[in-house]
């Protein structure tokens, strides 16, 4: 399903760790990523991530912040404690961690539902970002983004885990994890979600940062997983429409409204057809800079 949750950047943020929250809250990420899982060791740390999220909802410093935690997977023995506690007013959604098949996301999305059934909360509260870590899940990109579609609004590629379980090796250029991206962003954007890239691991390098966005972009991805706040001004740059590009939506919808009003049924600028799929591309690229705009707005 699409969303009107503007999604650009998904910054991480181990939850255990107030002073990274309180410095979080300071950026301007599109998406807090509270981070119960891998980042939040060792175990007993999770429940005082768990209790650091409901004490910020409680004091209002979310507000106006889009929260999904991201929680331990069905096999950890911790998800149950995740979603029971932290399904409150105020998140958003959760990033549920390796996602292998379709029915993963099926059993979290009805886990959820019984929760909001129990909690007297409306259907589909909350949504899901499901993260995609293994070959098998790259696999099975078509069966993950058609199992909750109520609530799924994002799949996002975790490269590391992905290249440890596939035995790969990391190159300059991209090229082992290529396929892979390739792949995501097609089985999200076949199905109306939101792909969104794996995280940059050369957090000080952002020239190498900016390489890969501009591959990113031109794959399909609308957004990118954050390690570091300082890598969110290209991140936000890259996925967002330029003035040129606003410019040219908006007269590519004028041009395309005069055509109808004169009967003309199709518009033409510079010898060229403006057909449905140059229409549909300008109002996307509206929609995403009124987003934009009414975040700056708060």
């Amino acid at each position: 399903m699409r969303t009107d949750l503007l999604m650009r950047s998904l910054m991480f943020v181990p939850a255990h760790n107030e002073t990274l929250i309180e410095s979080a809250l300071r950026r301007d990420a599109d998406v807090l990523l509270l981070d119960i899982e891998d980042s939040v060791q060792p175990v007993e740390n999770k429940q005082i991530a768990r209790d650091n999220i409901i004490k910020y909802l409680k004091a209002g410093k979310f507000d106006n912040r889009v929260i999904f935690p991201r929680v331990n997977d069905r096999e950890s023995g911790h998800l149950l404690q995740d979603i029971y506690q932290l399904a409150l007013e105020g998140v958003d959604g959760f990033l549920y961690p390796k996602a292998k098949k379709g029915e993963d996301i099926y059993f979290f999305g009805k886990l959820l539902e019984t929760i909001e059934y129990e909690k007297k909360l409306p259907r589909h509260t909350f949504k899901i970002i499901a993260l995609i870590e293994t070959p098998g899940a790259v696999m099975n990109i078509q069966d993950i983004c058609t199992a909750c579609p109520e609530r799924l609004v994002g799949v996002a590629f975790g490269c590391e885990d992905f290249m440890t379980e596939l035995g790969g090796q990391h190159d300059s250029e991209g090229q082992s994890i290529f396929t892979a991206r390739a792949m995501i962003a097609m089985g999200a954007k076949a199905n109306n979600v939101v792909p969104i890239d794996t995280v940059h691991i050369k957090v000080h390098d952002l020239e190498d940062l900016e390489k890969n966005l501009i591959l990113s972009r031109k794959l399909g991805f609308e957004g990118m997983l954050v390690l570091n706040p300082k890598e969110l001004p290209l991140v936000h740059q890259y996925y967002s429409p330029s003035k040129e590009q606003v410019n040219w939506a908006n007269e590519m919808l004028e041009l395309s409204e005069e055509a109808v009003k004169q009967g003309k049924g199709v518009a033409m600028k510079d010898n060229k057809f403006i057909g449905p799929p140059m229409v549909k591309m300008a109002k996307d690229i509206l929609k995403l800079n009124d987003m934009i705009t009414q975040k700056k707005a708060y």
